[in-house]
């Protein structure tokens, strides 16, 4: 049996730019990427805090260091420039192995810089 957890997520990034035209994906920051461990055409989810809107697609790369959140295709229907996102992928484990395993998690400013990463969700409450 394998179990589904979060691999990793870029918190609370801000959307530089929508392109309809442009085929399916969401360019990253290949930065941004690489302290998450994203692999371009690794599966992500999108969730729009700003609109509540969700969606799955894939990664590509962006320049390095750009700052770059791009929605494109169809899902730029979905995401406005300004928008703030989660940028989240999964990993299927053994119970055996999540036992050892804990996320990535990216924390980002305003423009899409890197201000601390984490592998644990504060307590709430």
């Amino acid at each position: 049996m394998e179990i589904s957890l979060l691999k990793c997520k870029l918190h609370r990034v801000t959307v530089t730019e929508t392109q309809v035209d442009y085929e399916g994906s969401c360019a990253i920051d290949e930065a941004l990427m690489e302290t998450a461990g994203l692999r371009e055409f690794e599966e992500i989810r999108l969730w729009n805090v700003t609109n509540g809107e969700r969606l799955t697609t894939y990664a590509i790369r962006a320049a390095r260091g750009s700052g770059v959140i791009s929605v494109n295709g169809s899902a730029a229907h979905k995401a406005n420039k300004g928008d703030i996102m989660i940028i989240a992928a999964f990993v299927h484990l053994t119970p055996e192995e999540a036992d050892h395993f804990a996320p990535t998690l990216v924390y980002v400013d305003g423009h899409n810089r890197v201000r601390n990463v984490s592998r644990s969700i504060p307590v709430q409450g």
